[in-house]
């Protein structure tokens, strides 16, 4: 029981410390945009998590890939696994990338026929769109650490990326420099 709560509390932070800050951004959007930005930005983020289901079931593999080698001794098949498994995540999301890029405005316009809307829905998954193959890598990362039973060092790296880098910097272009709602995004 010691040992699965030594692996578990640091992986439960990871999830509240994402969930919380799922929950600030819409919220600065919403603050810095209305309900129009809002709008649209809730459109593009579920069609982001939508898209990303196979990335994070690659991850959950590299996670498991990881776990079983260290019994075995072989920590050259866990680097090579984890090392496939990201390549295969950056090329799926890759395709996801191109798919937001190119086709955000049919993409939105299934979801809203309000032109403001669509805007800032077209915008938003073009943004989040853009930076998906580094989410991928990311998560990959993430799970082979966790795989690898080093649940804290991911769970930092959530609290340092979200809450002292991502939530602060949203925060700043959206009100410091006035970038509004696009500064969040």
């Amino acid at each position: 029981m010691k040992v699965i709560l030594r692996l578990a509390w640091p992986t439960t932070l990871q999830c509240v410390i994402a969930s919380c800050s799922w929950m600030v951004l819409p919220r600065l959007v919403a603050e810095t945009g209305g309900t129009t930005a809002s709008a649209g930005y809730q459109i593009a983020v579920r069609n982001v998590a939508f898209f990303i289901l196979p990335a994070r079931g690659l991850s959950n593999a590299a996670a498991t890939l990881v776990g079983q080698n260290p019994g075995t001794k072989k920590t050259g098949r866990a680097e090579h696994s984890v090392y496939l498994t990201a390549q295969y995540n950056a090329l799926f999301m890759g395709l996801v990338m191109v798919l937001f890029l190119c086709f955000s405005r049919p993409i939105i316009r299934l979801f809203s026929q309000d032109d403001a809307v669509i805007a800032y829905g077209v915008k938003s998954l073009q943004i989040l769109g853009s930076g998906s193959i580094f989410y991928s890598i990311g998560m990959v990362m993430t799970q082979a650490l966790n795989g690898a039973s080093d649940t804290r060092t991911p769970t930092a790296i959530n609290f340092i990326g979200l809450w002292l880098l991502q939530i602060p910097l949203a925060h700043f272009l959206a009100q410091g420099l006035d970038w509004r709602a696009t500064g969040v995004i």
